[in-house]
């Protein structure tokens, strides 16, 4: 099997694992609330990442890179492994967090405001974003860049698997971390473990409504892959615990924003007031008694 095969099937593996467990701990059942707004939102942009905006960071780096560096070809590919996978984790999930935090500022939060959008956590709220979030991520286009030096096979495809299983379970309806907590034995484990890794508990209170509760934390656990950036650059919170609510307060207030604009924006702007997907608006700021 090449490693393109290997990648696939491991990737198909994890969605049908955790979307079974997400139905045999009944979580998506008694917590999943999406309409067909959201079932649009999420499909489109889920096809149009595997389908568009990763073949062409990929596509687009190779072009380039033959262009203006064709001796570059290949030229890392004598790296050892752990080398790789190193700088995979600087130029790709480094940036990410950057990339992701960045992405909360006035500027550019129209470009993510899809993904916090979703009134609900589950895996199919992984990839929901605007379709120009992904396009300009710089961590697509230097993991290109990096195929080209010879970033890719079997230590490429591993650590796509990787990360994968890591932000699907962060975003999972199945809040696997949730048990563990409880196990004396495991305490030293769960404490470096949430320290390292994206779980559910760090990443659903990214995802809060609101942070009143001392639970949200919006404003920090930026990280997809290593939760240690969020440690390294001060924007960590640990509680073990859940956010009642999550999603955004706009939408409660004034009614969600439809798929194509959360998509598109900002070729295409919503005309909803207290719209951040048009110019001019703004995120909308609640009053802590709207937001509890």
């Amino acid at each position: 099997m090449t490693a393109a095969q290997v990648q696939n099937g491991l990737v198909l593996m994890l969605l049908l694992g955790f979307a079974i467990m997400e139905f045999a701990s009944r979580r998506y059942k008694a917590s999943v609330t999406a309409d067909s707004n959201d079932t649009k939102l999420e499909l489109l942009m889920f096809l149009s990442l595997v389908a568009i905006t990763q073949p062409l960071a990929i596509l687009v780096s190779g072009k380039l890179g033959a262009a203006f560096f064709p001796e570059l070809k290949d030229s890392l590919a004598h790296l050892p492994w752990y080398a790789m996978v190193g700088i995979l984790l600087l130029g790709d999930d480094l940036t990410q967090y950057l990339w992701h935090r960045a992405s909360h500022s006035p500027l550019l939060w129209p470009l993510h405001r899809a993904h916090h959008s979703a009134q609900y956590m589950s895996i199919r709220v992984t990839f929901r974003n605007n379709f120009f979030y992904y396009m300009m991520m710089p961590g697509l286009w230097i993991a290109g860049a990096l195929l080209y030096l010879g970033f890719g096979g079997m230590i490429y495809a591993l650590y796509v698997v990787a990360k994968l299983a890591i932000i699907l379970g962060a975003h999972c309806a199945w809040r696997w971390d949730e048990p563990l907590y409880k196990i004396p034995a495991l305490r030293p484990v769960m404490w470096v473990l949430e320290r390292t890794i994206s779980t559910p508990a760090t990443h659903w209170a990214h995802h809060a409504i609101t942070n009143e509760d001392g639970i949200g934390h919006y404003k920090g656990n930026f990280g997809n892959m290593l939760f240690i950036w969020d440690l390294i650059f001060g924007s960590a919170l640990i509680t073990r615990k859940f956010p009642e609510k999550v999603g955004l307060i706009d939408d409660h207030l004034f009614g969600q924003e439809r798929w194509y604009h959360q998509m598109f924006y900002p070729f295409l702007q919503s005309k909803r007031e207290h719209s951040a997907l048009k110019f001019g608006g703004s995120a909308y700021v609640a009053p802590p008694k709207e937001a509890a």
